[in-house]
């Protein structure tokens, strides 16, 4: 490092350094039952997923502490749409089981938890396919919330009822 008395010299030196951008692939993150585990978060819901290789199966499970069938827990076809969403995106369906608990927040903002966590995990498991979940949006935590209520306010923004007399 002391050789360097001009600008050329700091150009040489920089120019044989490895570049940054070249960085060492990444490395799945399993756990010793080779399962891997991400938490997903949406509004006021947290998810905690594991993922690993299976048939298929789906659990979540509930505030009672039972595992029961994604399909029976978010009843609605919309919301398990959207929990199939990385798999279909990742061309994984059906390859992976999935274990997932659930709380806080409503079923809506838990089906985006779950569906985060998974897309979470999928990455940490398979590294490959971190391009095409973070090309989709899926690595990235939505971070609407419903904004607080302020005082003299009937709501966060709403008004009350104006009166002239």
């Amino acid at each position: 490092m002391a050789d360097i008395k001009s600008l050329d010299d700091l150009k040489a030196a920089v120019g044989t350094a490895a570049p940054a951008a070249e960085a060492a692939p990444r490395a799945p993150v399993r756990d010793k039952l080779g399962r891997a585990y991400a938490t997903g978060k949406r509004k006021d819901a947290v998810a905690r997923v594991w993922v690993k290789p299976g048939s298929g199966k789906f659990l979540i499970r509930n505030n009672k502490g039972k595992f029961i069938d994604y399909s029976e827990y978010f009843a609605r076809p919309v919301l398990q749409m959207i929990l199939r969403q990385p798999f279909q995106i990742a061309n994984v369906e059906g390859q992976f089981d999935v274990i997932a608990t659930v709380a806080g927040g409503g079923l809506s903002g838990q089906a985006g938890a779950v569906k985060h966590g998974i897309s979470k995990a999928l990455q940490l498991y398979e590294p490959g396919l971190r391009p095409v979940l973070k090309a989709a949006g899926f690595l990235t935590r939505d971070s609407r919330v419903v904004e607080r209520k302020k005082y003299g306010k009937r709501k966060a923004r709403r008004s009350f009822q104006f009166s002239k007399r």
